[in-house]
């Protein structure tokens, strides 16, 4: 006897995160099959000919798609409440490919200022090669956004929460002023995640994930996601990745799609740890400095409790004495590895400033408010007061 299908846009978070997407193979695997193969044969010449055309919405090749793949896409969609989404081989490939898939030579790009390092450069230097004119903003300044974007602006680029600063931009205003303009808004949203934040819900057009963090969340692979329309993916991610090829491996979307399994249950107990663990920064000696979208003393801290349901993972914070005495807290560390990935089961922290944002430059750290005594945690699964302790231990030291 079949089961009853119920409709998987009715079910709750936890139960998409499970069984969204998922398609048994004719033997009835429990877990979801991994499909570790390049191409695909064909029953007639005709098969192939229809597909290759549209017609048939078979498999053609890896790099077009794969049904792992498949079913970690759909899974992801169905949690952001997306119509479409795009896997892809990391969370730069996802940024790059959602921008220059629309961008052409004279096109205008406005995007926030504070961006991870690697965004960063693609807004500042990659893009710009080709004929991209951009402009930065200020992301807290809906003056400034409504200055920068124009009739002449193709699209709106930004991160809310910012890396490495959490700067908190109201996103239900920008797509406003965006959408008067005709410009389409990207919203990297790998801070906050879907289980915390929905940017599609106050009017963005396109998300952008790297699975690499949260959604596998114990350092095993790289991976990325373009949330769209389908229409989106259709006529303008589609005819750009297939031909440049950032394609995710199946087995690393097997992997995230087993992550996806945990996600909502590890991202709100690290949020609910990392809150606690703020409030207490804020308290110890040497600690000049604590942001975290939640914490009373954030400067944007009405809007994030607005947008977020949780503060997210990620504390960052500033120590008296520069870099040598970040440094030394660093090397203090007992339980806190130090390590730039985020979004992990183990608690991470960095040094952005020679880091994730070395790169940029000391004026556009300086622009950015990236101190050299500041530090980021990524806080993980492990005992809150054990973190604590760390923390303080290290601190002191």
């Amino acid at each position: 006897m079949k089961k009853h299908k119920s409709d998987p846009r009715t079910w709750g978070d936890a139960t998409k995160l499970v069984r969204g997407g998922l398609d048994r193979s004719p033997h009835g695997e429990t877990s979801e099959a991994l499909f570790l193969n390049s191409g695909f044969v064909y029953d007639e010449p005709e098969t192939a000919e229809r597909r290759f055309a549209g017609e048939d919405d078979g498999y053609v090749y890896g790099r077009y798609g794969n049904p792992t793949v498949t079913m970690f896409e759909q899974r992801l969609a169905l949690l952001e409440g997306a119509e479409a989404c795009y896997a892809l081989a990391s969370g730069m490939a996802s940024v790059f490919g959602a921008l220059a898939c629309q961008l052409k030579a004279g096109d205008h790009l406005v995007a926030s200022r504070a961006l991870f390092g690697s965004c960063y450069q693609v807004v500042t230097s990659i893009l710009p090669r080709f004929g991209i004119r951009t402009t930065l903003v200020d992301g807290s300044d809906l003056a400034a956004w409504r200055e920068a974007i124009t009739s002449e602006t193709s699209c709106v680029f930004l991160e809310t929460p910012s890396n490495p600063t959490l700067e908190v931009i109201d996103l239900e205003a920008v797509c406003g002023i965006a959408r008067a303009k005709g410009a389409t808004v990207v919203v990297d949203n790998i801070f906050a995640t879907p289980i915390l934040q929905r940017p599609l819900t106050y009017g963005a057009d396109v998300v952008v994930y790297s699975g690499t963090k949260h959604m596998d969340g114990q350092g095993r692979v790289l991976g990325g996601a373009i949330m769209s329309t389908r229409k989106f993916k259709e006529e303008m991610l589609k005819p750009f990745l297939r031909h440049t090829g950032p394609s995710i491996s199946p087995f690393n979307a097997w992997v995230l799609l087993k992550g996806l399994e945990t996600m909502k249950l590890r991202v709100e107990a690290q949020s609910r740890s990392a809150q606690v663990i703020a409030e207490a920064l804020a308290a110890m000696p040497g600690v000049t400095r604590v942001l975290y979208p939640h914490l009373d003393s954030h400067p944007q801290v009405a809007l994030s409790r607005k947008q977020m349901t949780l503060g997210g993972t990620m504390v960052t914070f500033e120590v008296a004495g520069g870099k040598q005495k970040a440094f030394n807290a660093l090397r203090h560390l007992g339980i806190i590895d130090i390590s730039n990935n985020l979004g992990d089961a183990k608690s991470l922290m960095t040094h952005p400033a020679s880091t994730t944002h070395r790169n940029i430059g000391a004026e556009a750290r300086a622009m950015m408010g990236i101190t050299d005594g500041m530090l980021r945690l990524s806080v993980g699964l492990e005992d809150t007061g054990d973190l604590m302790g760390d923390l303080k231990q290290a601190l002191a030291a």
